[in-house]
């Protein structure tokens, strides 16, 4: 399967990012991601990117003995370096023929990735339903170099921005609860 285009929506009505992925071959994937599958998700996506941006670097050197912010300075180097040429204009292309994972989004309960020896990484988007259910295991498989890697991630990136997710709970200080209660004087909760 060759990727063509992706897409990653944050939907508030939903509180999940909606992403899409095209295919060269007119398919199109969908995969809805929760938060609590990101909290585990981008930080392993992060580590897995960024140590392969420095495998790509150390091709010629060896950074063994380089420092820790000299690796970053390295890795965010050449994230930036592809972000330059990545096209994030082209709107996303609507309305594929084949929905190979049927018409309802993957719901993604958990990611396995394979980190890359010198190949691409691999992710796998597995839906596990619930045992009681007569619902069966769904699974998607796509493989991504550095540069498509790094265009997710960026997707990624801005929806979580937009979605507040990166945001800190804050406790509410005592005395300030009156932004939580509503007119009666008793708690009020979203969702």
């Amino acid at each position: 399967m060759q990727i063509h285009q992706m897409s990653v929506t944050y939907l508030p009505e939903q509180d999940r990012i909606l992403m899409r992925i095209n295919t060269t071959d007119g398919e199109e994937m969908r995969m809805w991601l929760t938060r609590r599958l990101m909290v585990g998700l981008w930080p392993l996506l992060t580590k897995l990117l960024t140590e392969h941006l420095l495998k790509l670097e150390s091709a010629g050197a060896s950074l063994a003995g380089a420092n820790p912010e000299l690796k970053k300075m390295l890795a965010d180097f050449r994230k930036e370096e592809f972000l330059q040429h990545a096209d994030f204009d082209t709107p996303y292309k609507e309305g594929q023929a084949a929905l190979p994972l049927g018409e309802e989004p993957l719901l993604v309960t958990d990611v396995d990735a394979t980190p890359p020896a010198n190949g691409p990484l691999k992710l796998n988007f597995n839906e596990r339903p619930p045992a009681n259910g007569d619902a069966k295991p769904r699974s998607f498989q796509m493989e991504m170099q550095p540069k498509l890697m790094q265009g997710l991630m960026h997707l990624l990136d801005r929806a979580m921005l937009q979605s507040q997710w990166r945001e800190p709970f804050v406790q509410p200080a005592p005395g300030e609860q009156g932004a939580l209660e509503g007119d009666d004087g008793r708690p009020k909760y979203l969702n």
